[in-house]
């Protein structure tokens, strides 16, 4: 609850300053939380590796991550050796997928990551299960 408030004062202060009520901002800067202070990024790591389905490192694969309780999605992209690294992650559970030309790893889902560490997944790219068949359909 104290953080949505201090971001709630936040975006106000903001729109005052943006309007030009610097007189009503005074008001609000003193009411503000006394714990209201910049929240910084949390300093937990998910890395790895993006093997294909050739059993290889795919080069510059993307990796799909996102909160497991289903936070907006990011991407990242592994290096030419297939590896990647995404830093200053919160302490929570995420999700992971990657993909490369079309082929797609299945989701690694709730990867635990607790404050401070640094955990190392392998993704494998994968074709499809299910083959595409060629059907006639009746009109």
């Amino acid at each position: 609850m104290p953080r949505t408030l201090s971001r709630i004062a936040m975006h106000a202060i903001l729109l005052l300053c943006a309007s030009g009520s610097f007189a009503a901002l005074s008001g609000l800067v003193f009411a503000a939380p006394a714990h209201a202070v910049p929240q910084h990024k949390g300093h937990s790591t998910l890395s790895g590796v993006v093997i294909g389905p050739d059993d290889k490192p795919a080069p510059h694969a993307s990796i799909t991550y996102q909160s497991s309780f289903g936070a907006m999605p990011h991407a990242v992209h592994a290096d030419a050796r297939g590896r990647f690294s995404i830093a200053h992650l919160e302490a929570d559970n995420y999700d992971l997928r990657a993909s490369s030309k079309g082929i797609f790893s299945e989701w690694v889902k709730n990867v635990t990551l607790q404050a401070g560490e640094t955990k190392s997944i392998t993704l494998r790219l994968m074709y499809s299960r299910a083959p595409l068949k060629n059907k006639k359909y009746k009109n």
